[in-house]
């Protein structure tokens, strides 16, 4: 498979796609052939991606960056679900290559953007925590480090 170069994008431009997306798929489902199953599908499809517009405008509303982690997980679920549906329209007869691939393809760079962001993200969040418990043993070797030096100079005076 290959893969997708990521461009950077603006908190707004992925809104804007994101959104984007979810119309087109809306404006897919309106082409699939009409019968009890595939209209499942259809709105299957549809809720997982405007779903996935949604989680993204949560995303950019996080207050944290474990928020915005939980969210981005969310918009990932979402958007790889109307990857799903796709490509059982394709596999099952009911809709033609050539009609799904590009939806497909955008789900897929979707899926690409949210998985990266999703990995910078939790690196800054260790790196973070590790600077944290870097700070907190400094702290306590530094603390130890002035008892020692108290002692000495009260161990000092006495003699």
């Amino acid at each position: 498979m290959a893969r997708a170069q990521l461009v950077s994008m603006t908190p707004d431009e992925l809104k804007a796609r994101t959104k984007k997306f979810a119309v087109d798929i809306i404006q897919f489902a309106r082409i699939i052939p009409r019968d009890p199953i595939n209209d499942e599908i259809a709105s299957q499809l549809t809720d997982a991606a405007t779903s996935t517009a949604a989680h993204y405008r949560a995303v950019c509303r996080a207050k944290s960056r474990a928020d915005f982690i939980n969210k981005l997980s969310g918009a990932i679920e979402e958007v790889d679900e109307s990857a799903l549906w796709l490509e059982i329209l394709t596999e099952s007869g009911t809709c033609a290559n050539s009609k799904t691939n590009r939806l497909w393809r955008e789900a897929d760079e979707l899926t690409r953007i949210f998985v990266r962001s999703r990995e910078t993200a939790r690196a800054k969040q260790r790196a973070a925590k590790h600077q944290a418990a870097n700070r907190k043993e400094s702290r306590f070797t530094n603390q130890q480090s002035t008892t020692n030096q108290q002692s000495k100079i009260s161990q000092s005076k006495i003699e």
